[in-house]
């Protein structure tokens, strides 16, 4: 990999990993698309993964920090109540990457996986997004009684169930971004909650996973040179930036009815051409 292609595939992650596109399929593809053969190194998937990561805890600095004053004053508030409920919705992810990595990295192999996911992607969005105006006009017709809203927006059942939506998403061309926006909707959480909880939950796993290539001396086999690493974690950071903001009032006030014909599309394509 050169820099050049290490620049374009650093940009299409960037861009990918948070609107609600998959960005690991996005990868993939991308790599099928200009010849690039990694194998079974993923440290590039990791570096770039990480930045994204980074752009993330840019954008939500504000929130982060509330978030560690109210924890560190050891007792329980509201910013405690969060924290505990991102540390709840970790953990399907945390037993899938303890049981099931090789069997997940195996299915990075293959194309038709990607096509067939970003076809579930599609699905998933449209359902979300569909379900959610319909609720608002039955509800406005039947004048129900409002349930009680839950502390921060979310729930314990429903941080739960953002949680099971991100553990199905490790597969490439699931949007994690897509799947634990569109459960996050679909199990009640508003708009206006939604997309910063599932940006944060993902910090933890993937600065876990790159701490533990760093240690495991992952980094240091990689077949990828130290200026394409570079390339890709900046272009990933800066076009991640970008991408982050426009997904947060892009849920708050679109639809993700257009991202789901873009995934239609793409994963149809994906089938039909490099499957």
């Amino acid at each position: 990999m050169n820099w050049l292609e290490a620049l374009i595939l650093g940009l299409v992650q960037g861009l990918t990993e948070f609107l609600p596109v998959s960005s690991s399929g996005h990868l993939m593809i991308g790599r099928r698309l200009l010849g690039v053969e990694i194998g079974e190194d993923l440290v590039f998937e990791v570096i770039v993964h990480t930045a994204t990561v980074l752009a993330t805890i840019v954008v939500f600095r504000k929130p982060i920090w509330g978030l560690l004053k109210d924890f560190f004053q050891w007792k329980y508030n509201d910013g405690t109540d969060y924290l505990l409920k991102i540390a709840l919705s970790m953990l399907p992810v945390f037993v899938v990457g303890v049981f099931f990595k090789d069997a997940v990295t195996d299915l990075f192999s293959s194309m038709t996986v990607v096509g067939c996911a970003l076809l579930v992607t599609s699905l998933l969005l449209f359902l979300s997004d569909n379900f959610d105006r319909l609720k608002n006009r039955f509800c406005a017709a039947s004048r129900p009684e409002e349930a009680p809203v839950p502390r921060n927006g979310i729930s314990w059942v429903q941080a739960f169930v953002i949680g099971l939506g991100q553990a199905f998403a490790v597969l490439p061309g699931l949007s994690r971004s897509g799947t634990t926006i569109s459960t996050g909707l679909l199990s009640g959480v508003k708009r206006s909650d939604v997309a910063q909880f599932s940006f944060l939950m993902v910090l933890v796993p993937i600065l876990g996973e790159a701490f533990l290539d760093l240690v495991g001396g992952d980094l240091a086999s990689s077949h990828v040179g130290v200026t394409a690493l570079l390339t890709g974690f900046a272009a990933a950071f800066i076009s991640g930036l970008f991408a982050c903001r426009v997904m947060i009032a892009l849920v708050k006030k679109a639809r993700l009815s257009w991202f789901a014909l873009y995934c239609a599309l793409a994963g149809a394509l994906t089938l039909i051409f490099l499957s």
